[in-house]
């Protein structure tokens, strides 16, 4: 079995960014400087989100799924900070080149992560190898590395399901709902900051994990219908996903398998 690694981020405004950029006084709050921001952005888009260099990563969720294990994690505040949280998803690259997997990566959290890194000054070589690198097996990636739209070494599920139309976009949680999944608990990405000025750390990251696995189980069915897998193992897959989440003892991990029925073990649209 191939290394596949899910991978979703949560941000936040770059608070110091924005101090920065619009010469604002070092003794206006978090919240207003963020709340600036946003009326800025409102007045120019009609919305308030904030463009990708001005998003502060604060979580890194991932599922790792190899020949021998299950694993979701986190490379999160405060344990880390941005730069470390950065360099240590990209090292995971480099040590494991795995398949990525992502819901809107390519829209979203992959330019987040580009422009940040660069800030922080993180090293990803792999990650950007383009077939020019190296190492021994680098000519490959000139055919499928991970910045190519229409490669899968990277492979952007909402991205590639809706045909590279925005118009045909299907949001994860819906989509997940209707497989039989549990979709988002607890919180959605329009909640992370306000959660953040809170000091729900932990909250968020736990949001971003449940996120993580959604996209995974997704992924899954994807593979079910390219033929990759077939019925049988997606059933045993389905069914080792949740013994390995049986397994933890976080209280999301019991909300989420609570909200996940048996029938969605075996559901097939």
């Amino acid at each position: 079995m191939p290394t596949t690694l899910v991978f979703d981020i949560e941000t936040i405004p770059d608070v110091a960014g924005i101090r920065s950029l619009h010469g604002l006084p070092a003794d206006l709050g978090d919240e207003e400087v963020a709340e600036y921001a946003f009326q800025l952005r409102r007045a120019a888009t009609g919305n308030d989100f904030l463009p990708h260099h001005l998003q502060r990563v604060v979580t890194i969720s991932c599922v790792l799924r190899d020949a021998s294990q299950f694993r979701v994690f986190s490379l999160s505040e405060p344990d880390c900070q941005e730069g470390q949280i950065i360099q240590r998803f990209f090292d995971g690259i480099e040590r494991f080149t795995p398949q990525l997997v992502s819901w809107n990566g390519g829209g979203f959290d992959l330019p987040v992560l580009h422009y940040r890194g660069m800030l922080h000054g993180v090293a990803a070589p792999r990650y950007w190898d383009l077939g020019d690198g190296d190492y021994v097996d680098s000519r490959e990636f000139k055919w499928n590395n991970y910045i190519g739209r229409y490669h899968l070494r990277h492979l952007d599920l909402m991205d590639l399901l809706a045909l590279y139309q925005p118009r045909a976009s299907a949001p994860l949680d819906d989509l997940a709902k209707l497989m039989g999944f549990p979709g988002k608990l607890g919180m959605d990405g329009s909640a992370v900051w306000k959660g953040y000025c809170e000091g729900r750390i932990a909250d968020i990251r736990d949001y971003c994990e449940t996120d993580v696995v959604n996209t995974y189980l997704v992924f899954l069915r994807f593979q079910l219908m390219r033929g990759t897998i077939d019925r049988q193992h997606y059933e045993a897959e389905l069914a080792f996903v949740k013994e390995a989440l049986g397994r933890l003892e976080a209280e999301h991990w019991k909300r989420f398998l609570a909200a996940w029925p048996e029938s969605g073990l075996d559901k097939v649209i």
